[in-house]
């Protein structure tokens, strides 16, 4: 049915399933009330399975982010009268309570009855409702239903049975007043695809700026990326690959090393363009060639770098050899290819490639009194700035078209090497504050005031803030989720999966107030029916899977709805205890209990690779740091009792010998590999090997709650010495092939 009349994600249910609930004194505060009503959870179980309130002052603090002044007693009264007398869900700017439809964004689905409640209906006036399709045609309903007998206003008619699935536009007309909205029409549930369906498949993680060749500029790209899929198809039969997310960053030093937190969702990464693999760089003049061979032997040598990249040192050099290709004129078809990327992608590309400019030209966004603040996409500066730098506006809508174009190349190259799935695409929750999305439409998010984490679980003590802010519920409800639409779209053109990280934010996220840490925040609801609709149309329409990070604090209802509409979860075995216990040290389950619809693995790019965790690196690392929250002793404890409850299950369930768990250091990689036997004993249809456990790798990829603490996404592949693994070895390195032929069931 419409999301207005579905049942809301239950937030006051602990890990066991049991629901706790907050006072009736409580209740009736209005505040509390005025928090519910406007979608703000008001309480919640944290992942302990503790009962937790949200305390007043972050209440109003998040309720003033999402428009709803609370700052005062008096200011709670008049905004729950005017809340309580109108839909909350309607457009942004209109008169709610004069609204026909219930909302700007409604969802069904295929096949199956739904009916559309009508409001503030003249009887008296004629009465037309028009539903226009995604391919233009239209369909008229004529079948309208009168409600209670004593409200005259009420009607309702039901939805033809037999609407393709896409984005329709509903529309309603009643004498002098008229409405519309979006109407979703999306499957009951996302196919898995036929090879999947067939038989469990299985692939490898990667960390794609980690892995270098000598043809790479330092830092993995994608070409590297290319040369990956086709040496995992052919060399160790592999089905898909997870890289981590390839959005669009800033376009000139210094970069941000965190692939989730980039400056746009809807575009991709130009740092990782192979200049090489453009095929005007064929075309260069000798001069023109030697400068940009020049500029690659001036950074090649990092390839063979141990220590944390330069990912400046490499976009510096890349950037004016990419300057030299663009300037180079392309041929009447190239031209014409160009034109038609530039139409598709509409005018996002445009604000993307305006921001980039205004960052090159007039510095930082972040620099103090910078024109982020200052400007915006109707400022006469920005247009004259694209008009005096036209050309560097086009060099940064192009580098997009070639980013575009490599990153469908790998997809292309996986599946002509016989992968089932081919890349799976990441997903990061949100976009950083000063970026692109954020500076030329505003509206979209809830900006200045909050930004997005998650509360403290077992793995991260303190919680997460993220830094990002999050996207307004009602810009999403009021526009037809179309930004959210589009950037599910651009991602599944290159991609047979998108993963979405902290899947639980289709659901709720954890805003946190300026001047709270991230224990101070609270979570704003979203309208998951619209959210996953997007998703199973998208993924149906690519043939494609969706597979959802819903790992930490996540209430059972959430998990269930996920799979229910064919989204795949997560199993990790460093998380699955029986019951789902947060302790460390209580037995884990048996892989017969992971959930089939699930992408099954041993570990998570936010664990140290499995070598390093078996030896306790993240209790090192974090007491290093200084993130822990209780005495080291205390965690290291912890750390060595949960090592010994896999250990038990992997000799209780014949993977591992009594001998190889007693010594640890010395059976690490038959360890590993018995983790990687107990994985493909799931029920997954989908298992999963990092490359890192494969090359066995001890370093840390990414340590949680930090930023310049840690080399964070800056640490290359490496080997259980320490050593540097390049792409060409990758796929030939004996205990890499080891792990694969484990994972395919050969050994």
């Amino acid at each position: 049915m419409t999301p207005l009349d579905a049942t809301p994600c239950p937030i006051n249910t602990s890990i066991d399933g049991a629901e706790r609930y907050e006072s009736p004194e409580r209740l009736s505060r209005p505040l509390i009330q005025l928090a519910k009503i406007n979608g703000v959870a008001t309480s919640y179980i944290d992942q302990l399975g503790t009962y937790v309130e949200i305390s007043d002052d972050v209440l109003i603090n998040v309720l003033e982010a999402l428009g709803v002044e609370a700052n005062t007693p008096t200011a709670i009264e008049q905004s729950l009268a005017q809340t309580t007398a109108t839909d909350s869900s309607d457009a942004i700017g209109a008169k709610p309570s004069a609204r026909i439809l219930p909302s700007s964004t409604l969802t069904a689905t295929v096949g199956e009855p739904a009916t559309v409640r009508l409001n503030h209906i003249d009887s008296a006036a004629p009465l037309q409702i028009t539903i226009m399709l995604e391919d233009g045609t239209t369909h008229c309903r004529e079948e309208i239903h009168r409600g209670n007998s004593h409200d005259l206003s009420a009607y309702s008619f039901s939805l033809p049975d037999n609407l393709p699935i896409g984005y329709h536009t509903l529309h309603v007309a009643n004498g002098d007043h008229d409405d519309q909205a979006t109407l979703m029409v999306a499957p009951a549930c996302i196919p898995l695809p036929q090879a999947v369906a067939e038989r469990p498949r299985w692939g490898w993680m990667a960390q794609l700026y980690s892995i270098r060749s000598h043809d790479s500029w330092g830092v993995g790209d994608y070409g590297d990326l290319t040369e990956l899929l086709a040496a995992a198809a052919a060399k160790t039969d592999a089905d898909f690959m997870l890289i981590n997310p390839v959005h669009a960053g800033a376009p000139v030093p210094p970069l941000e090393p965190s692939p989730y937190l980039p400056e746009s969702r809807r575009f991709f990464n130009v740092t990782y363009i192979r200049p090489q693999n453009i095929p005007e760089y064929a075309e260069l003049s000798s001069d023109d060639r030697a400068q940009v061979d020049e500029l690659h032997a001036s950074v090649s040598a990092n390839n063979d770098e141990p220590n944390p990249m330069g990912i400046n040192a490499a976009w510096n050099a890349k950037r004016p050899a990419l300057r030299l290709i663009f300037d180079h004129p392309r041929s009447p078809e190239r031209e014409a290819e160009f034109a038609r990327f530039k139409e598709q992608a509409g005018p996002d590309l445009d604000a993307f490639a305006a921001w980039c400019l205004a960052f090159e030209v007039w510095g930082a966004p972040w620099e103090p009194n910078s024109w982020f603040a200052r400007t915006n996409r109707t400022s006469p500066e920005v247009a004259d700035l694209i008009r005096t730098h036209h050309d560097l506006f086009e060099f940064n809508r192009w580098l997009q078209w070639i980013a575009n174009e490599q990153l469908g190349n790998a997809q292309k190259t996986a599946r002509a090497n016989g992968m089932a799935i081919g890349l799976i695409q990441d997903m990061a929750v949100g976009v950083h504050a000063l970026g692109a999305d954020v500076w030329w439409s505003p509206e979209r998010f809830a900006v200045g005031s909050v930004t997005v984490g998650c509360p403290p679980d077992f793995y991260n003590q303190q919680g997460q803030d993220w830094g990002q802010p999050p996207f307004s519920p009602r810009y999403l409800e009021a526009t037809g989720y179309r930004v959210y639409r589009e950037m599910v779209h651009s991602m599944f053109e290159h991609a047979g999966a998108v993963r979405i990280d902290h899947a639980l934010g289709l659901f709720r996220l954890w805003w946190i107030p300026q001047g709270k840490n991230a224990k101070g925040g609270a979570y704003v609801m979203y309208n998951y029916h619209a959210m996953i609709a997007i998703l199973s149309i998208e993924a149906t329409r690519a043939n494609g899977m969706v597979i959802g990070e819903d790992l930490g604090t996540v209430p059972p209802f959430v998990r269930q709805f996920l799979s229910g509409h064919g989204v795949l979860g997560t199993d990790v075995e460093w998380f699955a205890r029986i019951d789902d216990s947060p302790n460390a040290g209580d037995p884990y389950t048996h892989p017969s209990n992971y959930r089939q619809l699930a992408l099954a693995s041993v570990t998570t790019h936010d664990l140290p690779p499995t070598a390093g965790y078996l030896e306790f690196e993240h209790v090192r690392l974090r007491e290093r740091l200084h993130l822990l929250t209780e005495p080291v002793e205390q965690f290291a404890r912890s750390a060595e009792a949960e090592r010994q409850a896999m250990l038990d299950l992997l000799v209780t369930g014949g993977w591992l010998t009594a001998e190889a768990a007693a010594n640890v250091p010395e059976y690490e990689q038959e360890i590993i590999e018995a983790m990687h036997r107990m994985l493909i004993s799931t029920p997954s249809v989908l298992r999963q090997a990092a490359i890192v456990d494969g090359t066995g790798q001890h370093a840390t990829v990414n340590q949680p709650g930090t930023s310049d603490q840690y080399p964070n996404w800056r640490v290359p592949l490496m080997d259980s010495s320490g050593c540097l693994v390049h792409t060409d070895d990758v796929f030939t390195n004996p205990r890499v092939l080891s792990l694969a032929a484990i994972m395919s069931g050969k050994q």
